[in-house]
């Protein structure tokens, strides 16, 4: 019989991208073929983008990447002013990020657990399988709650999720972060703004849920995916050179191709997204969005060609190359910190046009 105490026994450890210089091995690679020559060109972009002045760098995150040990080498490229936003899965941000702020952590599953066949025990258990990873479902539940309290002391309004994810911050702020490295509240910390439009799709819905129904007819919290689309295009408009580090794809990395659409659809020409790199297991066969090329992006007027790469594999092993080339050739260490979270906030009415706003 499995016992939850022998299964949550090894906690995931994060990457740290600081500890390990791999320019020589990336470097390496760029004569060589396949994913290893495309990872390099993908190394060389990322460097490239750091290193452009003007260029404001979106980081796109998908799929289960700070459960599996990625949060640290996130959390670093906020830190180290490596991106100046974030649009994420709620997950990433809540149900793994968060979650780990709040003092709790994920679990190596043992290599059996992958078969499917103990699912229906690891239920009884309160424990939920994340393929090789596992989170204790009660603690998620905690998790899912504190959300409701921050909900229930916010003024009851619409919210975009970047101001909501901000006041999470400011609450691992006032009291106390559990563990170290957190996104949400490095974000906070350097006014990196978060975007999660699918934001219900987590933790974060249940916590609102949870607050909406204990208000029953009052006013209450609510979460505005429009504001959200809004805030991201006019920093596009604000600041036109752009760039895209994307892990994995979905709703993140439409949001953020789409708002060079958007400011087209204001009335702002801008230019398309200048660098674009996407680290990505999907198949581009099936049409979808996940596994769309950059180069079909272009079609739409979303990413130039001048500087994009796809590379075909899995993040854990991708993206501490790629980011880790990128902090020890050191090119973000020119770069100005944008503080997106005080310009959005500076902005004021989202009705004022840009200029007008930011004279005032």
């Amino acid at each position: 019989m499995l016992q939850k105490a022998e299964l949550l026994r090894t906690p995931i450890e994060h990457y740290d991208v600081t500890q390990f210089n791999v320019v020589p091995l990336v470097e390496a690679m760029r004569y060589m073929a396949f994913s290893a020559r495309d990872l390099a060109r993908a190394a060389d972009i990322t460097d490239r983008m750091m290193r452009d002045p003007d260029c404001g760098i979106l980081l796109c995150l998908a799929g289960s990447l700070v459960s599996a040990g990625l949060k640290k080498v996130f959390a670093d490229a906020i830190r180290f002013g490596m991106v100046d936003a974030v649009v994420s899965t709620g997950a990433n941000i809540v149900d793994q990020d968060f979650f780990e702020a709040l003092g709790f952590r994920h679990y190596v599953g043992d290599e059996q657990l992958r078969s499917g066949m103990f699912d229906a025990q690891l239920r009884e258990l309160h424990i939920d399988r994340i393929y090789d990873t596992l989170i204790d479902e009660d603690e998620l539940r905690i998790c899912d709650d504190r959300i409701r309290q921050i909900a229930d002391e916010l003024d009851p309004r619409p919210y975009s999720s970047r101001e909501f994810i901000r006041a999470m911050g400011a609450h691992l702020e006032q009291h106390g972060c559990k563990a170290p490295d957190s996104i949400v509240l490095e974000a906070y910390r350097h006014d990196v703004p978060i975007f999660c439009p699918a934001f219900s799709d987590c933790s974060a819905g249940f916590g609102l849920v949870a607050h909406q129904h204990r208000r029953g007819d009052a006013p209450c919290v609510t979460i505005d995916s429009v504001k959200d689309f809004r805030e991201l295009t006019r920093l596009k408009i604000e600041n036109p050179t752009t760039g895209l580090f994307m892990v994995g794809g979905g709703v993140p990395k439409n949001f953020a191709q789409d708002i060079v659409v958007a400011a087209d659809v204001l009335g702002e020409q801008v230019p398309m997204h200048q660098y674009a790199v996407q680290v990505t297991v999907a198949d581009v066969r099936d049409g979808a969005l996940s596994s769309s090329t950059l180069k079909e992006a272009s079609s739409w007027g979303k990413v130039d060609l001048a500087y994009e790469q796809m590379v075909y594999a899995e993040a854990t092993l991708a993206v501490p190359l790629l980011l880790g080339y990128a902090y020890h050739k050191g090119g973000w260490k020119g770069r100005r910190p944008r503080r997106w979270n005080r310009l959005l906030d500076a902005l004021g009415d989202p009705q004022l046009p840009l200029a007008a706003a930011s004279r005032e």
